[in-house]
């Protein structure tokens, strides 16, 4: 350590050797020349090359979050947009100017392109522009002065309706897939007019669409759509109304921006779809309605089907009619052929059949009974003739027996039976003649 400043001084000479400045060793005079020129080393300011210092300036500028997003106030001067479609202007006020750029690309989004003498509000960050050496603003959007008061009492509004829950999604009903009627809130000699008529007669001129002129600019136009909105629910009940308007600025739009219509809107009985200004452009009305579109055309096309999706979807419901009805039809040809045949079975016709079958089967069992019985009888007659044949007693003339009646038909079982001179008939196998008893036995 260098010698000045500290009670424990020391001049390091070589590695493990140390003087003391203390008077208890002798400080050679070329160590204090030493000692002075590695002082002036070690505090001595580094040097910087112009690109370093640049670019350690733009860290430091863009690396503060309040300078990357800030509004500027000031008049424009020194306009030009060169043919790369960037924009380069400097704002200025009584004592200071700051250069500007916008990028062609946010360029083509803005509205509203300044010109040089006017009075505007610039947003952007701010950045260091290394090739020039200079720190300049970037900007992303500009607006006249004054509209950063407009845009404050829309914000406010916003907040406040939003508090009351005129904003929430739970609220907001659904548009109908086919409306019949449409409600068209919007100026009659309006561009935006002919936009949704066009569109509606090339998407879905089935639609009856019912006009309610109104003022969309200026100081009537609130009071003007809020009426609109009233006397359609009123009087032509529509399915849905549309509630349209071609762009334009803050101001120019700023009738929908008013409370009255936002509350007009959440009142209307048939759901609301805004179309206002451009697709960047939101107002009161677009968090009010129902469904937002970007635009009156994108508009007419959400609150109405294409006539292509109709005919496509007609042809699937034809398709499904057509499979169900075949399928019902089938359906019934099974329970018609079912139903014939449990009338087959109930019916007159088979019953006849059966029964002539019946009687048919009955009479060959009764043949068959009849002839089992004759068959039965038969032998028995036999057996019955047999032993009658047994016991006749002509059968044992045939031995040379003879049976022996008087002439009255008496036979002669004994000798007591006759007597001398009675006339007698003998009965042999083959035939009978007379006799005459001639003496007593």
């Amino acid at each position: 350590m260098c010698p000045h400043g500290n009670s424990q001084r020391a001049i390091v000479d070589s590695p493990g050797e140390a003087v003391y400045a203390n008077g208890s060793h002798h400080i050679p005079p070329f160590y204090f020349i030493w000692c002075f020129v590695a002082q002036m080393s070690l505090f001595e300011p580094p040097s910087w090359t112009v690109a370093d210092l640049t670019r350690y300036l733009r860290d430091l500028l863009e690396g503060d979050e309040s300078l990357q997003d800030l509004w500027v106030l000031g008049e424009v001067s020194n306009l030009s947009r060169p043919s790369s479609g960037h924009l380069y202007f400097t704002l200025k006020d009584a004592t200071a100017a700051l250069p500007c750029v916008m990028w062609r690309s946010t360029v083509m989004q803005i509205k509203y392109l300044p010109q040089d003498g006017d009075a505007v509000e610039v947003h952007g960050g701010i950045g260091v522009y290394e090739a020039g050496g200079r720190y300049q603003l970037y900007a992303d959007l500009i607006r006249p002065l004054g509209m950063g008061a407009l845009y404050a009492e829309f914000l406010r509004l916003k907040a406040r309706l939003e508090g009351e829950g005129l904003f929430d999604e739970s609220r907001k009903r659904p548009v109908p897939r086919w409306p019949r009627r449409l409600g068209l809130v919007t100026s009659p000699s309006g561009a935006a007019l002919q936009d949704v008529l066009n569109t509606l007669r090339r998407r879905y001129s089935l639609v009856e669409v019912v006009l309610a002129p109104t003022p969309v600019q200026g100081e009537e136009a609130p009071a003007g759509i809020v009426a609109a909105l009233h006397a359609l629910n009123r009087m032509a009940t529509p399915d849905v109304i549309l509630l349209v308007r071609g762009g334009g600025s803050i101001e120019d739009l700023w009738a929908f921006n008013d409370e009255r219509v936002a509350r007009a809107i959440v009142a209307s009985h048939a759901p609301v779809v805004s179309g206002v200004g451009h697709e960047t452009d939101f107002t009161i009305a677009d968090f009010a309605s129902d469904l937002r579109a970007p635009t009156p055309t994108a508009a007419a096309v959400l609150a109405t089907p294409d006539r292509e999706d109709l005919k496509a979807e007609m042809a699937g419901l034809r398709a499904r009619l057509e499979r169900s009805l075949r399928s019902r039809l089938q359906g019934w040809q099974l329970q018609m052929a079912a139903l014939e045949r449990q009338l087959a079975l109930r019916s007159p016709r088979s019953r006849l059949r059966s029964d002539r079958q019946r009687l048919d089967e009955l009479g060959y069992r009764a043949i068959i009974a009849l002839r089992h019985q004759l068959d039965l009888q038969r032998v028995s007659l036999g057996g019955v003739a047999q032993n009658l044949a047994t016991l006749n007693p002509l059968a044992v003339l045939g031995r040379g027996f003879a049976v022996v009646s008087h002439k009255d038909g008496r036979l002669v079982r004994s000798v007591a039976h006759v007597r001398p001179g009675d006339a007698l008939n003998v009965r042999v196998s083959d035939g009978q003649f007379g006799a005459e008893v001639s003496q007593e036995a």
